[in-house]
């Protein structure tokens, strides 16, 4: 299996983790896809209307993956709120008194609050509207109570290991495993539902990384090229694909075919016949991925045997033209 998220040096001497190819493409299908349940009407206007598209989706899957980890950082914050509400009570007890705020100033939470890019998202796509801050106490009331919150504040000095451990404790054993709150989530963030698989990926590979990350640039110009040409492609040259597509359903009927697996039996095609550097197996293993998590269950089976009889046609008749990809400096 492809990787899904990459990590790609910048010249600052940070990271900018990018959406892979296969993100791309499942935003390059659910924007056909919103497409085709839309007025037709003339091709470059729909091209541009999809160009759109495909840019708020591209840009929302940036919006979900920051609005996770600022919850995050919110609720280690809610440390020192928690401090300071229970210490002004009427007849605080000593334990009010004691309340530990070492999380609140975390080392590795510090370094996510402290990074530019990071604070320029929050701000500039106005994400703070988005946290509930009765979630940020029930999730750091939880924490409260965990061994692991608990070893943790019972040890003063700081330790690079154990200072990123407690934060990605909040993400992993806390809100990744929340079914209600992912819920919530799913009701209040726009494109949850959509784009959670992805987030999740986002964040695994984020509490890999202990370098900054390039909160303003997840996509590189380069994959977004590729996605609006796939995008494009794919609408200039359907009438061709389904010529080659149709024959191949065998005891299928076109129109019943689940509209996402034309979709992406449309992708796989245009790829393989307008995508030269992009191995024919590449394409075939990721539509196959892709169709069992976006579609029916029998649809990764039914996409790997149409796309394969038609590349082995494709391939009789030369119409193959792959070469060698030559990475960008």
């Amino acid at each position: 299996m492809t990787q899904n998220i990459i990590f790609a040096p910048l010249k600052t001497g940070s990271l900018r983790i990018m959406i892979s190819r296969r993100n791309i493409r499942v935003k390059v299908m659910q924007t056909l896809y919103t497409l085709a349940t839309m007025e037709p009407g003339e091709q470059e206007l729909n091209k541009r209307i999809g160009s759109n598209i495909l840019n708020d989706k591209l840009a929302r899957s940036l919006d979900l993956f920051t609005t996770t980890i600022l919850y995050v950082t919110r609720v280690a914050q809610y440390s020192e709120t928690d401090a300071l509400q229970r210490a002004s009570k009427y007849l605080p007890t000593s334990e009010d008194k004691s309340v530990s705020t070492k999380i609140a100033g975390n080392e590795y939470l510090w370094q996510i609050l402290s990074n530019a890019t990071f604070v320029s998202k929050v701000k500039d796509a106005s994400l703070e509207t988005f946290v509930d801050e009765e979630w940020i106490k029930k999730l750091y009331q939880q924490l409260a109570k965990t061994d692991e919150y608990l070893d943790y504040i019972a040890v003063q000095q700081r330790n690079p290991k154990t200072e990123k451990a407690i934060i990605q404790h909040i993400w992993e054993n806390l809100m990744l495993n929340n079914e209600a709150l992912l819920e919530f989530f799913s009701e209040e963030l726009n494109g949850w539902e959509d784009d959670k698989e992805m987030t999740f990926m986002l964040m695994e590979n984020f509490f890999k990384n202990n370098t900054k990350v390039n909160f303003l640039n997840l996509i590189s110009g380069e994959k977004r090229e590729y996605a609006h040409e796939l995008l494009h492609t794919v609408m200039d040259k359907e009438d061709y694909c389904m010529e080659l597509i149709q024959p191949k359903l065998i005891n299928w009927d076109a129109e019943r075919v689940a509209l996402i697996d034309l979709l992406l039996l449309r992708m796989g095609v245009c790829e393989l016949l307008y995508f030269p550097t992009i191995p024919t197996k590449v394409t075939i293993n990721e539509y196959i991925e892709v169709a069992k998590m976006y579609s029916t269950p029998q649809s990764g089976q039914f996409v790997n045997g149409v796309l394969d009889n038609i590349l082995k046609d494709l391939e009789k008749e030369n119409l193959i033209r792959k070469q060698e990809r030559v990475r960008k400096p």
